[in-house]
């Protein structure tokens, strides 16, 4: 189990992302949140099995309406009692 902080930039922000970001994290069954950033860009905190992790990653860029120009990941501690995956404002 992993967890990870991934900042989205490109066209992320008025164009579902969140949407679409939950909606594969959903279907994977990973846990955490997504929410808007005042710079422009969507922060992601995603946990789940290594291997499932870099699906969603991989997912998310082919299925927004948006552009993704760049995700940087960085890794956080797991949180054990987390359910769910939400979108945050």
């Amino acid at each position: 189990m992993e967890r990870l902080a991934v900042r989205f930039t490109g066209l992320v922000q008025g164009v579902g992302f969140r949407m679409t970001a939950q909606a594969v994290a959903k279907d994977l069954r990973l846990t955490g949140w997504v929410r808007n950033e005042a710079d422009g860009s969507v922060l992601m905190h995603v946990q789940g099995p290594p291997e499932v992790l870099a699906r969603c990653l991989e997912q998310i860029p082919r299925k927004t309406f948006g552009r993704v120009d760049n995700a940087q990941s960085s890794p956080l501690p797991v949180e054990r009692d987390e359910t769910g995956f939400e979108i945050r404002h």
